[in-house]
């Protein structure tokens, strides 16, 4: 099985203060994310022209899928989400080599 990078990049919505996202967002990774198996790392990060990053590694695309999929209906992905400029939001995918 190959390694999935799952690369989510987006820009806060105007007026979202940045200490109540990362809370958010600690919250979602030790309440949701991290719960989720074949999930190998996620770690969230700010570039230096205000977008953000969450990278994820999983295990596989059956877990990455999964992981989607319950994501859509965690409560705590909806609040994370109430942060994000969806407009701005992108997710790709990458498959490691072998």
């Amino acid at each position: 099985m190959r390694a999935v990078f799952q690369i989510m990049m987006f820009r806060l919505r105007a007026g979202v203060d940045e200490q109540d996202f990362l809370a958010s967002d600690a919250r979602l990774q030790t309440g949701f994310t991290y719960q989720q198996p074949g999930l190998v790392r996620s770690t969230t990060a700010r570039g230096s022209d205000g977008r953000w990053l969450v990278l994820q590694v999983w295990a596989g695309e059956e877990a990455a899928d999964a992981a989607r999929d319950g994501f859509q209906e965690a409560p705590l992905a909806t609040e994370f989400m109430s942060f994000v400029d969806v407009d701005t939001l992108t997710v790709e995918r990458f498959t490691g080599l072998p």
